[in-house]
């Protein structure tokens, strides 16, 4: 929204293209013209995807944009493809690899391949972590004269700011994601079931939407029963992610892999200190020991650790954690320094308001 917003502000009408949810009133109410686009983000049909590449041809000959900017890997690939048929110019942002290189299998060795094909066309190719960057480029998924690197998808230092609230008398442990595995959710409740069982008295809070889509989610059936052994507390989800960090001592995620979390990014905003993994995109918000600590990735005894660690910092040191944090939030991931690239690039390719 905060590139919407830049966009407009410099004269550009936007088009939002995207499958309808509670999200596209939201999209008309900033002042975007909305296009609706059913896409299945997970599926592996190729009839689908064909369809979906016709579905992006169609919108993008209709509306004729000057530039397409695309995120997501089937916007990033059929969008591209469609973009390059129509002529128009495009900024693809790889905001995180998912499942391709996770879960190595006959779809994401199609998904690669496709990415090597699309990746061709496309103007400049964002990258929000050096890592996946130097990974496109060294299996010549992508030339690296294509490729740019941004600092994740920002953070609005504005609405994300340092709260004084009161001191928790319990210490308290969130993990904010989607309720998917490779989301570490797993380990994040195993984790906090080993600290309970030590007689310590904390709480470790979940908020997140249930995404159970091809089999990747956490089922309800699961979190309630991390809710009714006592090891969790499961908040829902919300979209004023804000009011829900305000009041912890701790912001966790034990990813695989990520882009750049906009949950860290959102935390160390608010001054948090973090526990987070050692994987590419994740390490880049956390600066150990200075701000956080580093755990390795699928490996819930090794989180139970690094958690019981922080929480044994005095609260002095904690608090230095967090001023850290927002320093760290203000000087590398201001949404601003996103929105000044992406400015950059479309002025670069010709585009004026």
């Amino acid at each position: 929204m905060g590139l919407i917003k830049a966009l407009q502000k410099e004269g550009h009408e936007v088009v939002a293209i995207a499958p309808k949810d509670d999200y596209s009133k939201q999209l008309e109410e900033a002042g975007c013209v909305y296009e609706e686009l059913p896409m299945d983000n997970k599926g592996a049909n190729p009839l689908n995807d064909l369809r979906l590449f016709f579905r992006f041809w169609r919108i993008y000959r209709r509306v004729q944009p000057d530039v397409v900017l695309q995120y997501t890997v089937k916007p990033n690939v059929y969008g591209t493809f469609a973009a390059k048929v129509v002529g128009i110019p495009s900024l693809n942002n790889v905001s995180g690899l998912g499942t391709l290189f996770i879960r190595r299998n006959l779809v994401s060795k199609v998904g690669l391949a496709l990415y090597k094909w699309a990746f061709r066309y496309p103007e400049t190719v964002f990258f929000q972590n050096n890592d996946d960057k130097e990974l496109f480029v060294r299996t010549k998924l992508v030339r690296r004269e294509l490729t740019g690197l941004l600092p994740g998808s920002g953070v609005d230092l504005d609405r994300f700011q340092p709260v004084k609230s009161e001191e928790n008398n319990i210490f308290t442990f969130l993990l904010v994601a989607r309720l998917l595995q490779d989301k570490g959710v797993r380990e994040y409740a195993e984790a906090a079931k080993q600290l309970k069982n030590k007689g310590l008295e904390v709480r470790f809070q979940l908020c997140g939407f249930f995404d159970e889509a091809a089999g990747l989610g956490i089922s309800k059936d699961e979190v309630q029963a991390w809710v009714d052994e006592g090891s969790v507390e499961y908040l829902g989800g919300t979209d004023n992610v804000e009011n829900v960090m305000a009041g912890v001592d701790v912001v966790v995620l034990p990813s695989y892999r990520e882009g750049t979390p906009k949950t860290l990014l959102e935390a160390a905003a608010m001054a948090k200190p973090l526990v987070t993994t050692n994987v590419p995109g994740c390490r880049e918000v956390v600066v150990e020991g200075v701000n956080g600590f580093l755990c390795r990735a699928k490996d819930a005894n090794h989180l139970a650790d690094r958690m019981l660690e922080i929480l044994s910092l005095p609260k002095d040191e904690l608090q230095a954690m967090g001023r850290e944090s927002r320093q760290l939030a203000e000087e590398k991931f201001d949404q601003k320094l996103v929105i000044k690239k992406y400015l950059e690039k479309i002025t670069n390719v010709g585009v004026r308001a």
